[in-house]
């Protein structure tokens, strides 16, 4: 299974027993926005609910930080995704926070995840079914084989900064990335890592939502100098559109590691050096 497939082959393969399908919708906080609520007005029919903003570390200070293994392993569990299964996963946030839902799956181990190109706008924009009941899923036994693999911490990114051992790209807006508007977090410092380069999510995308390729992706990195070639960490707000920053690397063959606690962690601890501009 490719890591990026189209609407038409999952309207082939909706059916197939291996086949689980998860929506990974997630809004930001000061979004007036209910991803559950619009999971259960519409989703694709098998697809369950991947809870993005509860999958998380609730001891951990900054707010989307990859659950403990044991957590993981009950949530997914409970959504019937476990060993042998093909996943697929969409959202509708203009974030594409599915992008979100493999950084965490690939985080421990699991690999035979997909995304759906275009998401659930494409899905409804060609008229293909979607259903408001969900029936319970039945648990499946899940292993995962590892947890943290391409995650780098607080104690990791201090230490790139100081010895410039990997590219860091922040996947915010330029006007966050500047620290000419406020962070939605209380307590958290506008600004951006030292020696990082802006590289905005939105890049990514064609206009009707759906992933460039090729040529027409590798060009956004190099249009800012960008190394592939070189070890590369993701940054963002929070850990969630890093990933489309980690997803678009690994389209063109490369592995790009996620800040997962991105600028919720650096930027509200007060030992982190900050930068503001461009």
């Amino acid at each position: 299974m490719d890591a990026l497939v189209s609407t038409e082959w999952l309207a082939t393969a909706i059916a197939d027993p291996d086949v689980r399908i998860a929506d990974c919708t997630w809004f930001l906080p000061t979004e007036d926005r209910d991803a559950a609520a619009e999971y259960a007005q519409a989703h694709i029919p098998g697809a369950v609910f991947l809870d993005l903003a509860e999958i998380v570390d609730t001891d951990a200070a900054a707010p989307m930080m990859l659950p403990p293994r044991e957590k993981f392993v009950s949530r997914l569990s409970r959504l019937g995704i476990g060993d042998g299964t093909r996943i697929i996963l969409y959202d509708q946030s203009p974030h594409h926070t599915a992008a979100r839902g493999w950084t965490m799956l690939r985080s421990f181990g699991i690999t035979d995840v997909a995304l759906l190109d275009g998401g659930l706008a494409k899905w409804r924009a060609e008229g293909r079914p979607v259903i408001s009941e969900a029936a319970p899923p039945k648990a499946r036994h899940l292993t995962p084989p590892t947890q943290g693999a391409l995650i780098r911490t607080l104690a990791d990114m201090k230490d790139i900064v100081a010895n410039g051992s990997e590219q860091i790209l922040d996947a915010r807006s330029p006007s966050r990335f500047a620290g000419a508007e406020p962070e939605p977090r209380p307590g958290v410092t506008p600004g951006h890592i030292p020696g990082s380069i802006n590289l905005p999510y939105t890049r990514f995308f064609k206009d009707d939502g759906t992933w460039k390729r090729g040529a027409e992706l590798a060009q956004i990195f190099a249009d800012d100098g960008i190394d592939l070639d070189r070890p590369t960490v993701a940054t963002c707000g929070s850990g969630v559109t890093a990933s489309v920053i980690a997803f678009a690397g690994h389209l063109l063959g490369r592995e790009i590691a996620i800040y997962d606690g991105s600028w919720a962690e650096w930027g509200a601890d007060s030992t982190t050096p900050k930068e503001t501009g461009q």
